[in-house]
């Protein structure tokens, strides 16, 4: 396809992608589950697992190979909008008042899950339905120990958005464990792409710098940030140029993490927690929010969705392996992330409520997932297995936590 054909059938896609997402949300918000979670779902609606089955012919027209790399952009600047977002809203106060339960939540939510997924991926390392041949075992215990691990923190702060919990103690507790857990899972992601390509500078660089831009971001842009914030809380608005300027530093923040290989979200995450709150941090999210979270990140999910098959889950032994798969994950994630806050003094109620928030996966957990099948790591049924894994964990986690905690007990301190 020509450039000016591929961008007429980018404006068909968003308008086919914006309608399914809307049709779904309205359906799955009826039954009492987040937006988020109805967009994911039309992800794996839209892609050959439904429609590619069902209508392939149309299926190929509106999605073209060729089309993908478009959609991955577009899907990817809505990430990194996203997590700006998230960041500019992150609570730093709260967080300094629940260390020990962050820091013992975080721990747990890492090595749990880290272990039950590196020992379950040893006895599948050799199956080459799931992992590519040039996988080793060491790298595929990493892998899997990574995907087990990390939490869905875009997934997680627009849940705790819509649940109201922005700021309160739980929102902000789970936040701060899951970007954590997050971080962690990164980490050990690189050290798996250092082991794949033979180059261990990759990790150290990794880490290194994003250390480093996170030192930078939080000390010396968040001071030479606040003259700004000062303004806007003087005339109550932010002027274009505030806006075009601020932008501008969340897309080097994204370059920078997306080069160091840790992934641009963090870059944008770091760069909002820098940003000035108050005023600042309310218009920005007045203006950007609504186009972010309605334009663009419905992309992501279907960008994820087209590379999902649930038909490649085709044998009894394979669907016992997913069922496995989600029983590790749950108990790795949710019961550990309870114990933990229980261990730390939280209430029963509350840290049920972060056990049920912190094993809600979805799209970091689908990100990690297009990186290891891109790079060759995983196969395409062990990414479908996974991303099964994903949907239902994250499904799980509105009705039960409404159940289980109730938006009137939130406490805010």
């Amino acid at each position: 396809m020509t450039p000016f054909e591929l961008s007429v059938m980018f404006f068909l896609q968003m308008a086919f992608i914006l309608g399914v997402c809307r049709a779904t949300a309205w359906v799955f918000m009826k039954i009492g589950q987040s937006r988020v979670v109805s967009e994911m779902i039309a992800g794996v609606l839209i892609g050959p697992s439904l429609m590619g089955w069902m209508f392939p012919e149309f299926s190929a027209y509106l999605f073209p190979t060729e089309s993908k790399a478009i959609l991955f952009s577009v899907a990817q600047l809505g990430l990194v909008l996203y997590m700006f977002l998230i960041g500019v809203e992150f609570n730093v106060d709260l967080i300094r008042k629940r260390v020990r339960s962050a820091a013992s939540i975080s721990i747990a939510g890492i090595v749990a899950p880290f272990l039950l997924g590196g020992t379950l991926a040893y006895f599948i390392a050799d199956d080459p339905q799931l992992f590519a041949e040039k996988t080793t075992s060491l790298e595929a215990v990493l892998f899997m120990g990574a995907a087990m691990a990390i939490t869905a923190f875009p997934m997680l702060a627009r849940i705790i958005f819509e649940q109201g919990l922005t700021k309160t103690s739980l929102g902000t507790l789970a936040l701060a464990a899951g970007s954590i857990d997050d971080m962690a899972a990164w980490c050990v992601l690189a050290l798996v792409l250092a082991s794949f390509n033979s180059d261990w500078s990759i990790a150290l660089i990794a880490i290194g710098g994003g250390i480093f831009f996170a030192i930078v971001c939080l000390t010396l842009v968040r001071r030479l940030l606040q003259p700004m914030g000062e303004r806007v809380e003087k005339s109550g608005v932010i002027s274009p140029d505030m806006l075009v300027f601020t932008l501008m530093l969340v897309m080097l923040g994204a370059w920078f993490t997306d080069y160091i290989q840790i992934y641009a979200v963090f870059g944008a995450f770091i760069m909002g927690v820098a940003m000035p709150r108050g005023k600042f941090a309310a218009e920005l999210h007045r203006t950007m929010y609504p186009l972010t979270v309605a334009l663009l990140l419905p992309v992501f999910f279907v960008y994820s969705g087209l590379n999902t098959k649930i038909g490649l889950v085709n044998t009894p032994a394979l669907w016992a392996l997913t069922a496995l798969v989600l029983l590790v994950a749950i108990a790795g994630k949710g019961v550990a992330c309870y114990l933990a806050a229980r261990w730390s003094g939280e209430p029963h109620k509350e840290a049920m409520g972060i056990g049920t928030l912190m094993n809600a996966r979805g799209l970091m957990e689908l990100i990690i997932l297009n990186i290891g099948l891109e790079r060759g790591i995983i196969e395409p049924t062990l990414f479908t297995i996974m991303v099964l894994m994903a949907v239902i964990t994250t499904l799980m986690a509105t009705p039960i936590f409404e159940r289980i905690y109730g938006k009137k007990e939130l406490r805010t301190t």
